[in-house]
């Protein structure tokens, strides 16, 4: 298991923004991490009617983002190049609220492809085995 403070100095979410808070396993394929903090009523994506669940997706591209830093912090030298999320696709909600859920949320990431370019990953988010939302993302490596 690795704590946040091994990994959340890599990515650009800080503060209450960075809504992972340890990741269980990874390699070089994908992540699974975890969280809590959904039930938090200064939740910085919650509205006043709850944590929507198509805000899951910012849980999982926050995983793509710390698996793909620990992947160049582990081959690239410890250079961790910026990424931009260009694309959500087939993005399935199973609720409509998560912040009533008890517990954890698990948060997985598995990467299809990647290159200096950028990559792609799919994701799901889970509540005690079960599905609340999945779907495909991409991000890009902007040019300097």
């Amino acid at each position: 298991m690795l704590d946040k403070t091994d990994w959340s100095h890599l990515i650009p979410h800080q503060g209450s923004m960075c809504l992972l808070e340890a990741v269980l396993r990874w390699d070089d394929e994908g992540i699974h991490a975890i969280s809590g903090n959904h039930r938090h009523a200064d939740h910085p994506l919650r509205g006043d009617t709850g944590l929507h669940a198509v805000h899951l997706a910012e849980y999982g591209a926050q995983a793509m983002a710390v698996h793909g830093a620990l992947l160049e912090r582990r081959d690239g030298g410890g250079v961790v190049r910026p990424g931009r999320l260009v694309s959500l696709r087939d993005v399935v909600l199973a609720v409509e609220y998560v912040d009533a859920l008890d517990g954890r949320l698990d948060v997985h990431a598995r990467r299809l492809f990647s290159d200096t370019s950028g990559a792609q990953y799919t994701f799901r988010v889970e509540h005690q085995g079960r599905l609340l939302v999945s779907g495909r993302a991409a991000v890009i490596h902007p040019q300097a």
